[in-house]
């Protein structure tokens, strides 16, 4: 029987602590012993750091290859993939420690304020400004008349 992906919902404020560590909310944590892969990006056009399970981040591979583009196309979308992304390990006591060369390109402070926020098969790790934005965006996009938001 498929196992069901892990749906990532709600946001929570937290603060880097000196060494780029951020404590992970129990509901966005995966099994223990299990990785996650991160992965510089932009959501609604702000740069975040997305944290996939490693069956999500394969996913996107999946995409690509299904995907009706050419096949060079393919390769240099999964090699820009494999370059933006990072497998890492979440500590036993919950700590994520983002890679500092990745904190400082998307505006993460150490012992500053972030923002942790689902987005469904994957969370984003964030400035609280960028949340503001990214949020302020989502409510404006043109849901096609489904009035869910």
């Amino acid at each position: 029987m498929p196992v069901s992906p892990k749906v990532y919902e709600s946001d929570y404020d937290y603060k880097m602590d000196p060494k780029y560590r951020v404590s992970v909310p129990v509901a966005f944590r995966p099994d223990e012993g299990d990785a996650v892969r991160l992965q510089v990006s932009k959501e609604q056009e702000e740069k975040v750091v997305k944290v996939f399970t490693l069956e999500a981040f394969e996913d996107k591979f999946r995409q690509i290859e299904e995907a009706d583009i050419p096949q060079g196309n393919k390769n240099k979308l999964a090699g820009a993939l494999r370059m933006t992304s990072k497998q890492v390990s979440i500590s036993a006591q919950g700590k994520l420690t983002v890679p500092k060369d990745w904190a400082d390109k998307i505006g993460l402070k150490a012992d500053g304020s972030i923002k942790l926020a689902g987005r469904d098969s994957y969370f984003v790790i964030c400035t609280e400004e960028s949340f503001t934005r990214i949020s302020d965006a989502d409510l404006n996009m043109d849901d096609g008349g489904l009035g869910v938001l």
